[in-house]
């Protein structure tokens, strides 16, 4: 066995006779279990609070959305919906009709986005098994189906026959707005059937209903929509879906779930990344305790250490002796700070030990890369400071 592991162990695992050394070294140790663990639970708390906030984006967004490159709407014929089904990893898509209008109902107005969509919606999003009251839309109808905010601000309920519920939308090529609304608006008159309830943006954003009837109110034809929504395979080839989809409905561009929400993943990435550089400052102070440690043993071995280099131990060799006993005080107390926050996590996500409210718990998940990344972290660190405590070995102290 290497002689400078041998030691190296002997000493790691001895007791001293200094008995401050012995605090000193359990302080240390210490730490490193904490900075582990708490790291570990910090980046796994992160994990699920990520997922817990695009969950309520990908409830409502597809995995692919096709727009137009210029204008507001293209054409989507029924030959190009059968070379669509033809694409390998598509498994469904909707054809959308989209566009920012204002809803009057009881001299209350209201600007939000009407989103016509066709019978395959719900194969494609998850917002009809998001309904707070009443049912989804029926196709080739004047229904609709409101969010919970948008009814709240118009103190809009279901099936009001007694005051009418009214969709604007400019009339194409009026520059002017005249004294009467309906030379210079579309206007139908729709009836609100479902209620349905996201989250507070997602709520006051969209009013659903049917694909045609949004087509006629932004004095659309028949083939012509402003977006196609497609929902993917499992294990499906994004890239090669995407490079079929531009192929087959030229003049278009195509966005993923993550492009659709760039900000939000941009700001929960720079989130994640503070929240791993801030507990790496604190595993780093906990660190400085463990060169103390060493250097304090260093001094207490130094009879010892004399001993070895008069028996022909050179310098590097007594030096590897600390930076071995760094090292590995490093590697254990990570570990066991991995496998605690392992245990803490677990308990978390299985007996739900911290809830937010009654009936959602705090969001946790494990994963396996958190678990590397912080393993990489507390070993690297380590051995930095281990080898900037075991620089202290020099022959003056030897002399």
């Amino acid at each position: 066995m290497n002689l400078s592991l041998y030691i190296a162990r002997r000493y790691l695992f001895s007791r001293s006779k200094n008995t401050a050394i012995n605090i000193i070294t359990g302080i240390a140790s210490l730490s490193v279990i904490v900075g582990a663990m708490a790291l570990f639970v910090v980046l796994s708390v992160f994990s699920g609070l990520r997922t817990f906030s695009l969950s309520f984006s990908n409830d409502l967004d597809p995995d692919l959305k096709v727009f137009p490159k210029s204008g507001t709407h293209f054409t989507f014929t029924p030959a190009q919906a059968q070379k669509i089904k033809t694409i390998e990893g598509v498994g469904h898509f909707s054809q959308v009709v989209e566009k920012r209008v204002m809803f009057l109902f009881d001299g209350k107005t209201q600007f939000s986005f009407l989103k016509g969509v066709d019978a395959q919606f719900g194969r494609v999003s998850k917002t009809p098994e998001k309904l707070f009251n009443g049912q989804w839309l029926e196709p080739n109808t004047y229904q609709v189906v409101i969010g919970y905010g948008l009814s709240e601000k118009l103190s809009l309920g279901l099936l009001d026959y007694q005051n009418a519920f009214e969709v604007y939308a400019p009339k194409p090529g009026r520059g002017d707005l005249g004294l009467n609304p309906e030379d210079s608006f579309i206007i139908e008159r729709i009836y609100p059937v479902g209620i349905y309830a996201i989250n507070e943006e997602m709520d006051n954003r969209y009013v659903f209903a049917d694909l045609q009837l949004a087509q006629a109110v932004v004095q659309l034809k028949p083939h012509e929509i402003t977006n196609l929504e497609i929902r993917l395979q499992p294990n499906a080839s994004e890239a090669q879906v995407i490079a079929a989809l531009e192929k087959y409905i030229p003049n278009t561009t195509v966005k993923n779930r993550a492009q659709l929400n760039e900000t939000l993943y941009k700001m929960l990435n720079s989130e994640n990344v503070a929240v791993y550089l801030i507990f790496t400052l604190v595993i780093i102070m906990a660190l400085f305790s463990l060169a103390g440690a060493l250097i304090m043993m260093i001094l207490d071995k130094k009879n010892n250490l004399k001993t070895l280099f008069s028996l022909g131990v050179t310098l590097p060799q007594l030096r590897r002796i600390f930076f071995l006993q760094g090292t590995l005080l490093s590697v254990f107390g990570g570990m066991v700070g991995l496998i605690l926050g392992s245990v803490l996590v677990v308990m978390q996500q299985h007996y739900q030990l911290i809830m937010i409210t009654e009936t959602l718990a705090y969001p946790i998940e494990f994963h396996w890369e958190n678990l590397a990344l912080v393993w990489l972290t507390v070993i690297v660190l380590g051995m930095i400071s281990s080898g900037i405590a075991s620089s202290r070995v020099s022959e003056k102290m030897l002399d």
